[in-house]
C-alpha cells in the first residue's frame, strides 16, 4: 500500500468515529439520555451515512473491534490495522471534544457525556455479555453485507446502520451498547470516567472475533474454492472495496482480466 493511499484511509477511519462520538453522545446530552429511539438513530445514522459516503475508501471499519476481526481473518495486515485503530481512537476523542465544545456543562455532566456505563440493576457480567452479543450481530452483518461476495454492497451502509440502531434499542439500558472501543474511549477520556473500562474493550472484541470466524471460516468456506477468502492478493490485482461499520470491511477481490 502506498503512503498516499494509507493517508486517505486513515483520514476516513478518523472521520467515521468522529461522527459517531459527536452525534451519539450529542444526542444523549441533548435528550438527557431519556429518548432511546433518538439516541439509537443518531448512532446508527452516523455510521450508516459515513459508510455510504466513504466506506469504499478504507473499508469503513470505524471500530477497533472490527479492525481486530479483520486482522484475525487476514483481511487487513497488522501494521495497517494498528494504524486504523489509532486513527479510530483519535477520531472518537475529537468527536467527544466537539460535544464538549458545543454543549452546556450541566447537561453534559448530567449524563457523563454519554460515556457507556453498566445500567442500574445490572451487573458487570450482564454488561460484558451484552456488549459481546451486540457486537457479534454487528460484525456478522458487516461480513454478510460488505464482505460476502454474494451480497449486494449497495445496501451495506443501510443495514449496518440499522443493526447499530437495533442493538442500542435492545441493549442500551444494560451496557450502553457501545459495540466499539472508540465509542467508549473518546467520551471516557474527555469526561475522565474510566469505571469498568474493560467491559467496552473485551466485550466488543470478543463478540467481533466470534462473528468473524463464524462467517469467514464456516459460512464463506463453501464459496472460497481455491481462492482462500481473506488472504491478501498480489500487487496489481483489482480490489473491490465495499462499505462497512462502527464497522466495515474489505470485500471480495477479483483478478484483472488478461488481454
Amino acid at each position: 500500500m502506498d503512503r498516499t493511499g494509507l493517508a486517505q484511509k486513515l483520514i476516513v477511519e478518523f472521520i467515521g468515529p468522529f461522527a459517531l462520538c459527536f452525534a451519539g453522545p450529542g444526542a444523549i446530552v441533548m435528550t438527557g439520555g431519556g429518548d432511546l429511539v433518538a439516541i439509537a438513530l443518531a448512532h446508527g445514522l452516523a455510521i450508516g451515512l459515513l459508510v455510504m459516503a466513504a466506506g469504499h475508501i478504507s473499508g469503513g471499519h470505524f471500530n477497533p473491534a472490527v479492525t481486530v476481526a479483520m486482522i484475525a481473518t487476514r483481511r487487513i495486515d497488522v501494521a495497517t490495522g494498528v494504524a486504523y485503530i489509532v486513527a479510530q481512537l483519535l477520531g472518537g476523542l475529537c468527536g467527544a471534544i466537539g460535544v464538549r465544545l458545543v454543549t452546556d456543562e450541566t447537561l453534559r455532566n448530567a449524563v457523563q457525556l454519554g460515556v457507556p456505563s453498566v445500567g442500574v440493576g445490572h451487573s458487570n457480567t450482564n454488561a460484558l455479555v451484552m456488549e459481546a452479543i451486540l457486537t457479534f450481530f454487528l460484525v456478522f452483518v458487516i461480513f454478510g453485507a460488505a464482505v460476502d461476495p454474494r451480497s449486494s454492497k449497495s445496501v451495506a451502509g443501510l443495514v449496518i446502520g440499522l443493526t447499530i440502531t437495533m442493538d442500542i434499542l435492545a441493549g442500551g439500558p444494560v451496557s450502553g451498547a457501545a459495540m466499539n472501543p472508540a465509542r467508549w474511549f473518546g467520551p471516557a477520556v474527555v469526561q475522565t470516567q474510566f469505571d469498568d473500562f474493560w467491559i467496552w474493550i473485551v466485550g466488543p472484541i470478543a463478540g467481533a472475533l466470534v462473528a468473524a470466524f463464524v462467517y469467514n471460516d464456516v459460512i464463506l468456506k463453501s464459496v472460497r474454492g481455491d481462492d482462500s477468502a481473506g488472504v491478501p492478493r498480489e500487487v496489481g490485482e483489482v480490489q473491490v472495496v465495499a462499505p462497512s461499520s462502527p464497522s466495515g470491511a474489505t470485500t471480495a477481490r477479483r483478478r484483472g482480466r488478461r488481454r
